[in-house]
């Protein structure tokens, strides 16, 4: 009996450990399971190459256009029941958005 046990001992293999790569610009990487849900979450398109051996994630582009305030000019919007969010056409003497 004692045989028998020690055959299926032998019979035993281990798991393999879990390899968690990424790709990232093309190059597949092996990273821990933590930075490979960053990765997931953000996406692989998100990130770039800092040094050959460490990648980060892209800075978010900044958008600069921004027209707070709505003015009369010349020529401008004209709304649909004075909602902002409805223009219904450009007239003389309408509004416009400027900064």
């Amino acid at each position: 009996m004692s045989d028998f046990l020690k055959e299926l001992n032998n019979l035993y293999v281990p798991p393999k450990p879990k390899v968690h790569t990424v790709k990232i610009q093309g190059q597949n990487v092996v990273v821990t399971l933590e930075k490979k849900l960053e990765v997931m979450q953000h996406g692989e398109d998100a990130y770039m190459w800092k040094s050959a051996t460490e990648f980060v994630l892209r800075p978010k582009p900044v958008y600069k256009a921004s027209y707070p305030v709505l003015k009369k000019s010349t020529k401008g919007y004209c709304f649909l029941d004075n909602d902002i969010h409805w223009p219904n056409a450009v007239v003389e003497g309408g509004e416009t958005w400027q900064r």
